[in-house]
């Protein structure tokens, strides 16, 4: 349920399993594009999709008999999206989208629930070192697939494991979600030092400062640590913060050069999910007493209160302490 890049390229994943799948895109036209053409014109236009993905733009068509319901919308749309549709009562629902609702800080498992019913047992979710360019040219991958019944993360292990996509099965819903809507934060933070012109110190800085900042949220709300040093948590991590297919490190990039959120949010129609949850991720912390400066500062850089130079010097002239 969504034609974009993740959203397709899951499609084709377990289109590469032998399972017939329905891909739902909003706009009936590219729709259409991808049944005459087996492409997305608009996300991935040089990837064959296989013969057993369609594409419809009728909700309730492309639900209809499904064994699994894949959610791939961007996380603050996914309530009200979710508000219009019916999802079957008997499939499988899997959530894709990595953030935090912006003022009720809920994780993405947690709206599923709540709008649609969706009891917890039959929801799972897939994450990880999930760039989308790379799954859909099959270069080796492995994410989790995560859910409080091992059954349900079974059943989602199997219909999308493939030679090229390797699939763990995990019962840390909550530490998987946190670290994959965090991660997004961290990496505008990365892409900023880049963009200043700071080296690998600064990133390396960012991105392990930044893990412990996610497993101290983890830690306040229940998850496993163990969570944190897997493909959900350090994987997750260091793909989208080191990678230039990462759409918030590419963000984080640009902001650093000096463009500002708006122009940069103009000049392209793929989502960043940290420049949308980084507030909310900022707020859930806080609620929970949780210590988390790079958050904090990267959340004020995108509110436009700091530049990113003035982000790296607040941060570093903190005072000094032990590591944690």
């Amino acid at each position: 349920m969504g034609a974009g890049s993740w959203g397709t390229t899951f499609g084709l994943v377990v289109g590469d399993t032998g399972h017939e799948v329905t891909l739902w895109a909003r706009r009936p036209e590219l729709a259409a594009a991808i049944n005459a053409t087996r492409r997305n014109p608009d996300y991935l236009p040089d990837v064959e999709l296989p013969p057993g993905l369609r594409a419809v733009s009728d909700p309730e068509e492309a639900m209809d008999g499904a064994y699994a319901v894949v959610l791939a919308v961007p996380s603050q749309l996914l309530r009200r999206t979710l508000e219009g549709w019916s999802v079957p009562a008997d499939a499988h629902v899997v959530s894709l989208a990595k953030g935090i609702e912006l003022g009720t800080g809920r994780r993405m498992s947690e709206v599923v629930t709540e709008v649609a019913g969706v009891e917890p047992e039959r929801l799972a979710v897939v994450t990880g070192p999930n760039l989308a360019r790379e799954i859909a040219a099959r270069q080796p991958s492995a994410s989790v697939a995560a859910s409080v019944l091992e059954a349900t993360a079974q059943d989602v292990q199997r219909i999308c494991h493939t030679p090229s996509f390797r699939v763990y099965t995990n019962g840390d819903v909550v530490g998987c979600e946190l670290a994959g809507a965090t991660k997004n934060v961290i990496a505008l933070g990365v892409g900023m030092a880049v963009g200043l012109g700071f080296g690998a110190n600064a990133t390396a800085s960012l991105i392990t400062r930044g893990l412990a900042e996610t497993a101290r949220l983890g830690a306040a709300l229940g998850a496993d640590p163990y969570t944190f040093a897997g493909l959900a948590g350090l994987g997750d991590l260091v793909a989208t913060c080191q990678s230039p297919l990462s759409r918030n490190r590419t963000f984080g990039e640009e902001l650093g050069r000096g463009r500002s959120v708006a122009e940069i949010s103009h000049a392209t129609r793929q989502v960043a999910e940290g420049v949308l949850s980084c507030a909310s991720v900022q707020q859930l912390a806080h609620e929970h007493g949780v210590d988390v400066p790079i958050v904090d500062h990267v959340a004020a850089v995108v509110a436009g209160e700091l530049t990113p130079a003035e982000g790296v010097r607040a941060l570093m002239s903190r005072a000094p302490g032990r590591e944690r």
